[in-house]
């Protein structure tokens, strides 16, 4: 604005304020504008799938965190009453059974199959 005020005191003309209705840009201007939202753009979305991966790791570490514990504390089950796995055997086989319920298909399965390792008896 000082510039062009100073412009129009050599032609006696007194600029108080100037406003800009109309303004173009080149279109090599143009383009590197809508490269550069581009651009910011593309680190936007790297950024994210960077949190992500991020994420995720933490996720499967402290899954991984989980299942440790819970192999500890089994073994320390099993070490303290031996019939820990005589009870998970029985409730994986009723887990197995109300599955094969829900099917809708007959299926006979003897107690092998259901892993209850039951004795054989005979009639």
């Amino acid at each position: 604005l000082n510039d062009l005020k100073q412009r129009a005191r050599e032609f006696n003309l007194v600029i108080d304020d100037c406003s800009i209705t109309h303004c173009t840009f080149s279109q090599q201007y143009n383009k590197a504008i809508e490269e550069k939202q581009v651009a910011q753009q593309e680190a936007e979305r790297a950024k994210y799938l960077v949190e992500k991966a991020l994420q995720d790791k933490r996720t499967v570490i402290t899954r991984a965190e989980g299942h440790a514990a819970a192999a500890q504390l089994i073994g320390e089950a099993v070490q303290r009453n031996p019939a820990f796995v005589s009870i998970r055997q029985m409730e994986t086989a009723e887990e197995v059974a109300h599955s094969l319920q829900k099917s809708g298909n007959k299926m006979f399965l003897n107690s092998d199959n259901l892993l209850l390792k039951l004795p054989n008896i005979d009639y």
